[in-house]
C-alpha cells in the first residue's frame, strides 16, 4: 500500500506552495483511494528546535550500536532524552512509512522556512538510507530563480533540499516544481512580470497533478 507523507512549511496559510502541494496530493489520493496519507502543517503546528538533550541521544545511539529501528527508544534514558525522542519518534515512524514525501515550501530569503530546517534537523539522526523513495518539492518563490535568470545562482533553496536529500537519505529521485515571480502580485516593481507569474503558476498546477498520476 502506498503512503504519502505531506509537508507544509509556509508561514500563510492560503500561498502558493500549499496550493501547489495540495494539486499534488489531491491528484495522488484520487489515484491511490487505498492509500495512507500523512499531513503535517510545520507552520502551525511547529516541530521543536532540537536541544542538548537531542544531541545526546545521538550520542547514546552511536555508543550503544542500536541499528534496529525499532530498539532506537532503548538509548533514550534520562528524561531529557526521553522527551527528545518522544518528539522524535512520530516525525521519524512518518518519514520512514513514506513511499512520497511531499515537500510544499516557499523560499525565504533565497533559502527554506526555519519551520522546515527545524523539521529536517529533528529527522536527520539516526542517518539511514530512503533509497527507493521519492521526493516532491512543491516550491513558490518571489522572484524567478530559473536557469539562466540573474538571481539563478542565489537559489540556494533547491540547491540544499537537493544536496539534503542525497546526500542524507541517499535518495537522488528528487523533482522540484517551481512557481515562479510570486511576489509580481504586490510588489509594483514587479507588476510587468504578473503575466510570467501567471503562467509559472499555471504550469506549476499542471505538473503536480499530472505528476502525482505517475507516482
Amino acid at each position: 500500500m502506498n503512503t504519502l507523507l505531506h509537508l507544509d512549511a509556509s508561514a500563510r496559510r492560503r500561498s502558493v506552495s500549499r496550493e501547489v502541494g495540495t494539486a499534488f496530493a489531491e491528484a495522488w489520493r484520487a489515484v491511490h483511494p487505498g492509500g495512507t496519507y500523512l499531513y503535517r502543517d510545520l507552520a502551525a503546528a511547529p516541530v521543536p528546535f532540537i536541544d542538548e538533550a537531542w544531541t545526546e541521544l545521538c550520542d547514546n545511539v552511536l555508543r550503544t550500536g542500536v541499528t534496529d529501528l525499532d530498539r532506537l527508544h532503548e538509548a533514550a534514558r534520562p528524561p531529557g532524552q526521553k522527551a527528545a525522542w518522544a518528539t522524535l519518534e512520530p516525525l521519524f515512524n512518518e518519514l520512514v512509512a513514506a513511499d512520497v514525501v511531499l515537500i510544499a515550501t516557499p523560499m525565504y530569503n533565497f533559502g527554506i522556512p526555519a519551520s522546515l530546517k527545524a523539521w529536517i534537523d529533528q529527522v536527520t539522526f539516526p542517518k539511514m538510507s530512503l533509497a527507493g523513495r521519492r521526493f516532491v518539492v512543491a516550491s513558490a518563490r518571489g522572484g524567478s530563480y530559473a536557469p539562466g535568470a540573474p538571481r539563478a545562482p542565489y537559489d540556494y533553496q533547491e540547491r540544499y533540499l537537493r544536496d539534503f536529500i542525497a546526500g542524507h537519505f541517499a535518495v537522488e529521485d528528487v523533482t522540484f516544481i517551481n512557481a515562479e515571480l510570486v511576489n509580481s502580485r504586490i510588489d509594483p516593481n514587479l507588476a510587468h512580470l504578473r503575466a510570467a507569474h501567471d503562467d509559472s503558476y499555471a504550469a506549476a498546477l499542471h505538473t503536480a497533478a499530472t505528476l502525482a498520476k505517475e507516482y
